[in-house]
Protein backbone atom coordinates (compact mmCIF):
# COMPACT_ATOMS: atom_id res chain seq x y z
CA UNK A 1 0.00 0.00 0.00
CA UNK A 2 1.49 3.20 -1.21
CA UNK A 3 0.09 6.62 0.41
CA UNK A 4 1.20 10.00 -1.42
CA UNK A 5 0.89 13.21 0.05
CA UNK A 6 0.47 17.06 -1.57
CA UNK A 7 -0.11 20.23 -0.56
CA UNK A 8 2.21 21.41 2.02
CA UNK A 9 4.88 24.25 1.51
CA UNK A 10 5.23 27.65 2.94
CA UNK A 11 2.91 29.97 4.22
CA UNK A 12 2.78 33.32 6.09
CA UNK A 13 0.80 32.93 10.00
CA UNK A 14 -3.30 33.14 9.88
CA UNK A 15 -3.15 31.59 6.16
CA UNK A 16 -4.34 28.34 5.12
CA UNK A 17 -3.12 24.97 3.15
CA UNK A 18 -5.07 22.01 2.29
CA UNK A 19 -3.21 18.64 2.57
CA UNK A 20 -4.64 15.88 0.50
CA UNK A 21 -3.40 11.90 0.52
CA UNK A 22 -4.42 9.36 -1.76
CA UNK A 23 -3.99 5.51 -1.10
CA UNK A 24 -3.59 2.82 -3.73
CA UNK A 25 -2.20 -0.70 -3.94
CA UNK A 26 -3.60 -4.20 -2.48
CA UNK A 27 -6.68 -3.71 0.20
CA UNK A 28 -10.17 -3.95 -0.20
CA UNK A 29 -11.09 -1.14 2.18
CA UNK A 30 -9.22 1.34 4.77
CA UNK A 31 -10.68 1.88 7.91
CA UNK A 32 -9.09 4.96 10.46
CA UNK A 33 -7.49 7.13 8.10
CA UNK A 34 -5.64 10.37 9.87
CA UNK A 35 -2.69 12.98 9.75
CA UNK A 36 -0.08 12.67 12.04
CA UNK A 37 2.47 16.03 12.51
CA UNK A 38 6.05 15.91 14.14
CA UNK A 39 8.28 19.35 14.41
CA UNK A 40 12.12 19.28 14.88
CA UNK A 41 13.22 17.75 17.96
CA UNK A 42 9.90 16.54 19.09
CA UNK A 43 7.38 12.93 18.95
CA UNK A 44 4.77 12.75 16.43
CA UNK A 45 1.88 13.46 17.39
CA UNK A 46 -2.00 12.80 16.01
CA UNK A 47 -3.56 15.92 14.36
CA UNK A 48 -6.74 14.57 13.65
CA UNK A 49 -8.45 11.24 12.66
CA UNK A 50 -11.48 10.09 10.39
CA UNK A 51 -13.14 6.81 10.86
CA UNK A 52 -14.84 4.89 7.80
CA UNK A 53 -18.26 5.91 9.18
CA UNK A 54 -16.76 9.84 9.42
CA UNK A 55 -16.71 9.93 13.11
CA UNK A 56 -13.56 12.74 13.36
CA UNK A 57 -11.65 13.43 16.87
CA UNK A 58 -8.77 16.24 16.66
CA UNK A 59 -6.19 17.52 18.67
CA UNK A 60 -6.80 20.53 21.46
CA UNK A 61 -4.05 22.50 19.95
CA UNK A 62 -5.92 22.79 16.12
CA UNK A 63 -9.71 22.40 17.01
CA UNK A 64 -11.50 24.99 15.23
CA UNK A 65 -9.16 25.64 12.82
CA UNK A 66 -8.38 22.06 11.20
CA UNK A 67 -10.47 20.09 9.55
CA UNK A 68 -9.98 16.43 7.95
CA UNK A 69 -12.51 15.00 4.85
CA UNK A 70 -12.22 11.35 3.07
CA UNK A 71 -13.53 10.51 0.19
CA UNK A 72 -14.02 6.80 -0.05
CA UNK A 73 -14.92 6.33 -3.41
CA UNK A 74 -11.66 7.78 -4.52
CA UNK A 75 -9.54 6.54 -1.41
CA UNK A 76 -8.22 9.70 -0.20
CA UNK A 77 -7.92 11.93 3.04
CA UNK A 78 -7.42 15.71 3.13
CA UNK A 79 -6.52 17.97 5.84
CA UNK A 80 -7.41 21.80 5.72
CA UNK A 81 -5.67 23.83 7.53
CA UNK A 82 -7.17 26.85 8.22
CA UNK A 83 -5.52 30.22 10.87
CA UNK A 84 -1.80 28.31 10.62
CA UNK A 85 0.18 29.32 13.51
CA UNK A 86 4.17 29.13 13.16
CA UNK A 87 3.35 25.87 15.75
CA UNK A 88 1.75 24.29 13.33
CA UNK A 89 5.28 23.88 11.61
CA UNK A 90 6.16 20.36 11.06
CA UNK A 91 6.40 17.34 8.87
CA UNK A 92 2.99 16.01 8.05
CA UNK A 93 2.30 12.36 7.84
CA UNK A 94 -1.14 10.82 6.80
CA UNK A 95 -1.94 7.48 8.00
CA UNK A 96 -4.06 4.92 6.70
CA UNK A 97 -5.13 1.27 8.32
CA UNK A 98 -5.99 -0.75 5.54
CA UNK A 99 -7.50 -4.50 5.06
CA UNK A 100 -7.36 -6.73 2.42
CA UNK A 101 -10.29 -9.14 2.78
CA UNK A 102 -10.12 -10.87 6.08
CA UNK A 103 -6.69 -10.66 6.55
CA UNK A 104 -5.03 -8.47 9.43
CA UNK A 105 -5.43 -4.43 9.96
CA UNK A 106 -2.23 -3.07 8.06
CA UNK A 107 -1.28 0.27 9.56
CA UNK A 108 0.39 2.47 6.34
CA UNK A 109 1.92 5.90 6.57
CA UNK A 110 2.86 8.27 4.24
CA UNK A 111 6.59 10.15 3.42
CA UNK A 112 5.44 12.78 5.15
CA UNK A 113 5.26 16.61 3.55
CA UNK A 114 6.76 20.34 5.12
CA UNK A 115 4.45 22.60 6.18
CA UNK A 116 6.05 25.88 7.37
CA UNK A 117 4.60 28.82 8.92
CA UNK A 118 6.79 31.87 8.72
CA UNK A 119 6.63 35.18 8.11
Amino acid sequence: VQLVESGGGLVQPGGSLRLSCVASGSFSSINTMAWHRQAPGKQRELVAVITSGFTTRYADSVKGRFTISRDNAKNTVDLQMNSLKPEDTAVYYCYAATRLLEGPVINNWGQGTQVTVSS
